[in-house]
């Protein structure tokens, strides 16, 4: 299974997040507009979306499907349950990366290295230095 990641742009917490998911949701599900088409689409699908948040892993929602758009961009739509992780470091990035399920982080599980204890703004820094 594939699975997709996404820097939760402009949002500072989990309860942001939470609360700009539900006030998108619509009868169980979530659209999220991308201007690019993912070439493994078929892969996707039973996978989830996960959410970063300052440089960290946090959260996720399962992809049902892609929905074609007027305006020629894409929706991934998403049940609206989010599933909320142990925070994994993850360097930020603009749209969206491929993550295998073998590096996908699982509710309950657990960041062995540390890292997701440092705070956002060391991990940060680490990060901008190639050091994590």
């Amino acid at each position: 299974m594939l699975h997709l990641t996404k820097t939760a742009v402009g949002c500072a917490s989990l309860e942001a997040l939470s609360n700009r998911l539900a006030r998108r949701a619509s009868g169980g599900e979530v659209r999220v507009v991308t201007r690019m088409r993912p070439k493994r689409m078929p892969e996707l699908i039973g996978g989830s979306l996960h959410w970063i948040v300052k440089h960290r892993i946090i959260a996720r929602n399962e992809i049902l499907r892609f929905d074609d758009r007027s305006d020629g961009r894409i929706d991934i739509v998403c049940a609206d349950s989010l599933i909320i992780l142990p925070p994994a470091p993850k360097r930020a990035h603009q749209g969206w990366r491929y993550l295998e399920e073998g590096d996908a982080p699982e509710p309950g599980g657990g960041d062995d290295s540390g890292l997701g204890a440092l705070p956002p703004s060391l991990y940060g820094k680490l990060a901008a230095l190639a050091l994590v």
